[in-house]
């Protein structure tokens, strides 16, 4: 006979945000399920977040997210802020600077590796009372029952069954929930494969990030600990699968010669790890009784850095949602709940991947006269200064909401 659990939420995924999300619900006192692909560290096998060679620049809502949360303090030590954030496009006379201290700020936000956030939140997780976590366990499928949900969950003792007031999935781009669910998705290939590490420098960063966009993708640079920068750079997927066979000394050179010498020069390619460009837009956010965050709900391109911390954004205005219906007594998993957190995340979603689209295009036209306009929009930009706040602000996450 399988065994049975009971929980009031299931989330399955333990990624960023799901872990994150389980973290935001750890003292509600709701009974949280965190169903996840991986086994425990402790069983000796690999953990999917030291595999993770990103650097993620830390939006400064998320920053002050991560310390509610009681996780920043984990992190702060091997973060380095972002005083600095430069725009322009390879061979084009246009740029944008935007400096924190002309805003009065002392940061835009920060540089974390992912593995050092991935640690951050486990720890954060292993205090969570009334938390449970099944793993490694699949979801196998679900039905409806009663006032909630009974899961199907293939786990190492064989199937458990988990009822649930409210399922959410946080399964990333390719979520079988959501393809279970039934929920369309609008699709984007990039054609493009994004490489990403570290690299070192031979002189200090100064904070500053640069995003640089070339005729084919672009290079971004971010600030680390020390003498360092995290690096993403996006090329069509023939040439980076070309890319990934170079040597260190080789990819170093390709690297600087895209980039240029803005951080001096680069001394040292750290371990590279790459990884395809799609972008999925989901159809809907909400279901009976479930729920799409992150990289299942949105997926867009690394093109001003905003995956994560729109994923964050979800799982926080989630986590809220819950909290406030049971704190008014209303079901957590009902149609009103699930309607506030869609209306509410909808705007901020909406505009990031516009946004994201729209810099993809513009930058990425080969056409001249596109060019020239992107171009001069950035020199006119740059002399404007309450709307270079403007874009700063959004930059750090300060996106509106909708009104439940």
């Amino acid at each position: 006979m399988a065994d049975s659990h009971n929980c009031d939420v299931a989330i399955i995924g333990s990624g960023l945000v799901g872990s994150a999300l389980a973290c935001a619900l750890g003292e509600s006192g709701l009974e949280v399920a965190l169903i996840e692909a991986q086994a425990p560290r402790n069983a000796g096998a690999p953990d999917a977040h030291m595999l993770d060679r990103r650097n993620l620049a830390l939006a400064r809502r998320s920053v002050e997210t991560l310390e509610r949360l009681g996780i920043w303090a984990d992190i702060a030590r091997q973060a380095a802020a972002i005083s600095e954030v430069h725009v322009s496009r390879r061979g084009d006379f246009g740029k944008l600077r935007l400096d924190s201290g002309a805003l009065h700020l002392d940061a835009f936000g920060c540089t974390v590796p992912a593995p050092v956030l991935g640690d951050a939140l486990e720890s954060r997780l292993r205090t969570c009372r009334g938390l449970e976590r099944l793993q490694p366990a699949r979801l196998h499928g679900w039905r409806r029952e009663g006032s909630g949900l009974l899961l199907e969950v293939g786990g190492q003792q064989g199937l458990e069954l988990v009822a649930a007031r409210l399922l959410v999935a946080a399964d990333g781009t390719d979520s079988d929930t959501r393809e279970r669910a039934g929920i369309g998705v609008t699709r984007r290939d990039y054609g493009q494969t994004a490489i990403v590490g570290s690299v070192a420098l031979d002189r200090e960063h100064g904070g500053r990030a640069f995003e640089r966009f070339l005729d084919d993708g672009l290079v971004a640079l971010l600030p680390l600990a020390g003498r360092a920068c995290g690096f993403v750079w996006a090329m069509p997927s023939d040439a980076a699968s070309e890319a990934m066979r170079w040597n260190d000394a080789t990819f170093t050179a390709g690297l600087q010669s895209v980039f240029g010498h803005r951080l001096g020069v680069f001394r040292r390619i750290g371990k590279r790890q790459s990884w395809p460009l799609r972008g999925i837009t989901a159809h809907a956010l909400c279901a009976d009784r479930l729920v799409l965050v992150g990289n299942a709900a949105q997926t867009v391109h690394p093109v001003g850095a905003q995956g994560f911390n729109l994923g964050l954004r979800d799982a926080v205005a989630l986590a809220e949602e819950i909290i406030a219906a049971r704190t008014q007594g209303r079901d957590i998993g009902g149609e009103e709940t699930l309607h506030r957190y869609a209306t509410r995340r909808q705007a901020d979603r909406d505009a990031t991947v516009a946004t994201s689209n729209a810099l993809i295009a513009m930058f990425g036209s080969s056409n001249a006269a596109i060019r020239f306009a992107t171009s001069a929009g950035l020199a006119l930009l740059e002399r404007l200064p309450v709307v270079k706040r403007g874009l700063a602000r959004s930059g750090m996450g300060y996106r509106p909401e909708g009104t439940p």
